[in-house]
């Protein structure tokens, strides 16, 4: 089938102001200002009331994390006080409650207009041993694009580490499920549905050796890499006085600054560290609501970009940032730097690019994030029909400045995944009451 997605209000894309058509899991063409489709189309969908924009794609997550929201001990503290007060909480989830957060995360990532998700997942108490799999199941579920990152620590509060012994795994059982979620999970083809990549947690979760082995398993296996970097001050006091040595000075000795390598939040960066990560190809995922919320300090992404280094969006974890909403994540990164800057220094554009073409270099994946042939059909198309849209004279501009979080239509590999601001056959209200549930038994112990 041939579809034609005709007449958008508005298209984030080149020579396409009649739409674009789709075959498949592809976008076959852009139909320009003036012109008819220069082949048979067997089906119209009418997109006069939509704007229409590449599917936005989510660099960095916690899907467990949707659990423990607004959680009244974790309130107001810095990272490494906001970690120590959930690590026993979340040290208490089961394989039944980490499937209902994936799958609250997936819908809420879905309906705000997100096509693909990379998700970090690194605590693994007794039990949760499969939890990639839980995720990989989940989000195939609802035919949400995934590259899941098997996180990890194994460096415990008594090793000098941050995390209690019960969420710790050691290193030689991380290497070997490294390897078993490669081999049954990652699809390495241009299109695929679900990647994995290899993710120590951090600096101060993870062994030296378990980094290096990593970035050489990674190397061998053909996956990327992931890890949080430079999100704190005291992470920087940590690295310092641990291993003498800066936070991106031990990366790159463990063998990490290099192009298939990304990083979530990558905050306090000098201008040497811009540079060496623009010369290294290395990406950076920026979370700004997070990034405020634990008061960790304001990303330097135009001084990033400027160096060639790949920015991306992320909505990092759902109980630091309290939301899976990408398309809100856009607007607060676009005000987060419209705050540090000048009205000049950053537009709209720049804000749904970070979050679309901006991820997909993140994640290697340049058939993702952008409307042109050739490309994913992941599209995401959004009904200025709110009374916070009325009166908005450029539409595109609209979603960034006037608020948008709800997709009215949203298409993954081609399929409606999204109609009319819902996922059919979801009963969202059962799985909001079941997840509830399962959150405040979690939360009591």
């Amino acid at each position: 089938m041939t579809l034609w997605i005709k007449d958008p209000l508005a298209i984030l894309a080149e020579d396409a102001a009649r739409g674009v058509l789709v075959e498949g899991p592809r976008i076959l063409a852009c139909v320009p200002a003036g012109a008819e489709p220069d082949r048979p189309v067997t089906a119209v969908f009418d997109a006069s009331r939509h704007v229409v924009i590449p599917g936005l794609i989510n660099a960095h997550h916690h899907f467990y994390q949707t659990m423990t929201r607004a959680f009244p001990p974790a309130l107001n503290k810095p990272l490494f006080g906001w970690l120590t007060t959930l690590y026993p909480v979340w040290a208490r989830l089961t394989p039944e409650a980490l499937r209902l957060a994936a799958r609250l995360a997936c819908v809420e990532l879905l309906l705000s207009g997100c096509t693909t998700a990379s998700n970090h997942h690194y605590v693994y108490p007794k039990g949760l041993e499969e939890a990639l799999d839980i995720e990989a199941e989940e989000a195939g579920r609802l035919g949400l694009r995934a590259v899941l990152a098997r996180g990890a620590m194994s460096l415990s509060a008594e090793d000098g580490g941050l995390p209690p012994a019960a969420v710790v795994q050691r290193d030689e059982a991380i290497l070997a499920d490294f390897e078993r979620v490669v081999a049954r999970h990652h699809d390495g083809r241009e299109g695929a549905m679900l990647q994995v990549a290899l993710a120590p947690c951090s600096p101060f979760s993870v062994t030296p050796e378990l980094m290096r082995q990593t970035a050489r398993m990674g190397e061998q296996l053909g996956v990327r890499l992931h890890t949080h970097l430079a999100e704190t001050r005291d992470e920087d006091a940590y690295c310092l006085a641990r291993f003498g040595m800066r936070p991106l000075d031990y990366l790159e000795e463990a063998g990490w600054l290099g192009p298939r390598t990304w990083l979530a939040h990558g905050i306090h960066f000098t201008d040497a560290e811009i540079a060496r990560l623009g010369r290294a190809g290395t990406g950076v995922c920026h979370c700004p609501t997070s990034n405020m919320i634990i008061s960790s300090g304001i990303c330097r992404v135009p001084e990033l970009e400027a160096a060639g280094v790949a920015v991306g969006l992320g909505v990092d974890g759902a109980a630091a940032q309290d939301s899976s909403n990408l398309m809100q994540e856009v607007r607060q990164g676009f005000l987060l730097r419209r705050v540090a800057g000048t009205p000049e220094a950053v537009t709209h554009l720049d804000a749904l690019r970070w979050a679309t073409a901006g991820s997909a270099a993140c994640l290697g994946r340049p058939e993702l994030g952008v409307i042109a042939p050739g490309k994913a059909a992941d599209l995401a198309l959004f009904a200025l029909d709110e009374p916070r849209f009325s009166g908005a004279g450029d539409p595109l501009a609209a979603l960034v400045l006037c608020g948008a979080h709800r997709a009215d239509r949203v298409m993954v590999n081609g399929r409606w995944v999204v109609e009319v601001g819902a996922i059919p056959g979801l009963d969202l209200a059962a799985l909001m009451a079941e997840h509830a549930a399962a959150a405040r038994a979690l939360q009591a112990g």
